[in-house]
């Protein structure tokens, strides 16, 4: 079986992996989710109630980020920005409408929004990892042709439908989820259990996760754009170096006040 090439973007009948892997690393997430809101202390169905606000949120603001980026797919046929199924959802737009809600989530229930983002952050890295592989199925989100033929295998590269056939191109997909895989572990086995700062997790996930991004972002061939900049790459950038900044200095003053 050639692993390079889905064999079907449908898992049975007109059921899409894509929407199948979104909802299952969704789900996932929502059970260790569970587990950190009896570990905090927080409500019981908490998490379940953040859920309701966060995941709409989420889709409406991943499908609307991506949109506004690719306007000119759908500008003949707006109707088709419903289809979110035949894929389009871009994570930084999905991450922005979820702070939204549980910003909203936190002030409406009077906790301390930190609390609820470190409890989510490790388990949205999973979530993402999982995710990823429903652009293995779309054929979407790879890299740089592969002319080498030594490094025509997957899961280095996939192969992508073109003109004369399928052409060998960077598994882009492939090696964001892996990262994704990685900053899941470091969040959960190591950050949350040595944090006692609000705050903390949050940041190391941003940091992690918008460096991996940035390089990764640099390889593929269909980035969101802005111009002649990539767009994602862009504020990958920005957050991982804002991130890394604010863990400096909180690290500084938790040290002079220690001194003190």
């Amino acid at each position: 079986m050639n692993l390079a090439i889905p064999y079907s973007r449908y898992v049975i009948g007109s059921i899409p992996w894509y929407s199948v892997l979104i909802i299952s690393g969704i789900v996932l997430a929502l059970l260790l989710c569970s587990r950190e809101e009896k570990r905090l202390g927080l409500p019981k169905d908490t998490v379940v109630d953040l859920a309701l606000w966060v995941i709409p949120c989420g889709v409406i603001g991943a499908r609307l980020y991506y949109v506004a980026f690719a306007w000119e797919a759908f500008a003949t046929a707006p109707l088709s920005i419903l289809y979110v199924w035949q894929g389009g959802l871009a994570i930084y737009g999905g991450i922005i409408g979820g702070l939204a809600a549980v910003l909203l989530f936190a002030w409406r229930r009077r906790i301390a929004p930190a609390l609820l983002t470190d409890m989510i952050v490790p388990t949205l890295a999973l979530a993402q990892a999982i995710g990823r592989w429903g652009n293995y199925f779309n054929m979407e989100a790879y890299g740089a042709p592969i002319t080498d033929p030594a490094w025509q295998f997957f899961p280095v590269g996939v192969q992508i439908p073109a003109a004369d056939g399928y052409t060998w191109h960077m598994a882009t997909f492939f090696y964001e989820s892996m990262w994704n895989l990685l900053v899941f572990a470091v969040l959960w086995f190591i950050v949350r259990r040595h944090s006692s700062q609000r705050g903390r997790v949050t940041l190391w996930y941003l940091l992690l996760y918008g460096a991996g991004r940035c390089l990764i972002e640099g390889l593929r061939m269909d980035s969101l754009m802005s111009g002649s900049i990539r767009v994602s790459q862009l504020l990958s950038l920005l957050l991982a170096v804002i991130s890394a900044v604010v863990l400096i200095l909180r690290q500084v003053m938790r040290k002079r006040t220690k001194g003190v």
